[in-house]
């Protein structure tokens, strides 16, 4: 009975080491479905990712290829320098710096004085030469009478000479017959010589006159000339008068004031710069960013001093070469050796409208223009 107890405990045994071997490998087939599961979800989740970068990227590409761009911009304006035309001390300048002004506004006022009297001066120039013109006309108007008159003159004295000349052949003939005495051929003759010179006289007054009369018309021609002259002379005295008030070419600021009350102005001297309130974009786009570039291409416009907004424009023009072909040196590639750059060509980019913030030039810039 000992012994079957014994086989029973060993029976008993045995199946509970069966047990816990059967159990212990279950657990390790559980443990390495459940690895190789992590694994494949581990690999499909980079595969998924994997999938959605490609195509971000090629949606980033094929949305980035639309547009070109460059940090290399600038505001760019016609500046202009503001100088004196004219010589003359400054009485006032009644702007200071960075001021807007408008068009025609008043910037510096110059000590006019001596050009007023130059300008009087020219007026009662233009006023005696007028009045030796009028002058001149009386006297071709009383020297016209003076010609006829001699003209008539001459018409008498060739009438007077022509009774001379019959009076003179009859006594002659009656000289010769004998019926007039010697003492009247004598007298009528020499009224025929008295009536020729008085003939020869009235012609030389007349030819006299007609010479008066063309020296009176070269003298009003001189004087013509001078009313001219004297007229141009006051148009050049009201210029320089005007030149003195020294105004706003356009509406914009002005900078760099130099002028100052109770200074000189020199001609030519440069007072202070202007700068109009039309501004644009000059953009060196790299030549190879051209291919697709062309005039009216909308561009998106940031200006790093409001980087948080960002203004519409358009392309207005790309230069017929690159910067470096316009420079003050520009390069000569046919001497030394050559190492090839790519290089940059000037676009102007114009707003679509003027912006409401205060831009200058040199101010940077980063434009983006949609080529495609």
């Amino acid at each position: 009975m000992d012994q079957r107890v014994e086989d029973e405990h060993r029976a008993e045994s045995a199946r509970s080491q069966d047990a816990k071997s059967f159990g212990g490998a279950g657990e390790k087939a559980l443990s390495l479905t459940g690895t190789t599961r992590r694994r494949w979800v581990l690999v499909l989740a980079i595969a998924v990712l994997a999938v959605v970068a490609a195509i971000a990227l090629a949606l980033w590409w094929l949305q980035a290829r639309q547009y070109e761009s460059t940090d290399d911009a600038f505001i760019d304006a016609r500046t202009v320098q503001i100088s004196s035309q004219v010589g003359a001390a400054i009485v006032d300048v009644p702007v200071t710096d960075n001021q807007l002004v408008d068009q025609g506004s008043l910037l510096v006022r110059l000590d006019d004085r001596d050009f007023k009297a130059q300008l009087d001066q020219a007026k009662a120039q233009i006023e005696q030469g007028q009045a030796g013109v009028a002058n001149l006309n009386a006297q071709l108007v009383a020297q016209q009478a003076r010609i006829d008159q001699a003209n008539k003159q001459v018409v008498q004295a060739e009438a007077a000479l022509t009774f001379a000349q019959q009076e003179a052949d009859r006594y002659q003939r009656l000289a010769k017959q004998g019926t007039a005495t010697e003492e009247q051929l004598q007298q009528y003759t020499s009224n025929l010589l008295q009536n020729q010179a008085s003939l020869a006289a009235a012609q030389a007054n007349a030819v006299a006159a007609e010479k008066q009369n063309a020296v009176l018309e070269a003298q009003r021609k001189l004087s013509d000339a001078q009313v001219a002259q004297a007229r141009a002379s006051t148009e050049q005295a009201e210029a320089n008068l005007s030149r003195t008030m020294i105004t706003a070419p356009i509406t914009g600021r002005v900078t760099k004031i130099s002028a100052a009350k109770g200074g000189y102005a020199a001609i030519g001297q440069a007072l202070m710069i202007f700068v109009p309130r039309e501004v644009w974009v000059t953009a060196n786009f790299k030549e190879t960013q051209l291919d697709l570039m062309r005039p009216g291409q909308p561009v998106d416009i940031v200006i790093d001093a409001y980087s948080d907004r960002t203004f519409k424009g358009h392309v207005d023009s790309i230069q017929s070469g690159s910067g470096t072909a316009f420079s003050v040196l520009p390069a000569e590639n046919a001497t030394g050796n050559y190492v090839k750059i790519v290089q940059r060509v000037p676009v102007k980019i114009v707003f679509d409208q003027p912006p409401d913030v205060l831009l200058g030039p040199g101010m940077s810039a980063v434009p983006t223009v949609k080529v495609r």
